[in-house]
């Protein structure tokens, strides 16, 4: 696992209790190419403000710690 690896699920652990809050939980998959692959999961996967949380929080605080990551994608 590489260095950039090990920040991003660092990020994703600290994100995560507010996603359980709501019935949702969150999985690291990969990251590539300067992408970031998660998976959402319970309530979270099939939530209406899936784009905005994704968008607005998870790539959001990524990006603002790892500043190579251009973007995250989440995998269905």
């Amino acid at each position: 696992m590489t260095k950039t690896e090990e920040k991003i699920i660092d990020i994703l652990d600290k994100l995560r209790p507010f996603l359980i809050n709501d019935g949702g939980n969150i999985e690291f998959v990969k990251y590539e190419d300067n992408i970031v692959y998660i998976r959402m999961m319970g309530a979270c996967a099939n939530c209406h403000m899936l784009d905005l949380t994704l968008r607005d929080g998870i790539e959001s605080a990524i990006i603002s710690e790892i500043p190579e990551v251009e973007g995250v994608v989440n995998i269905v």
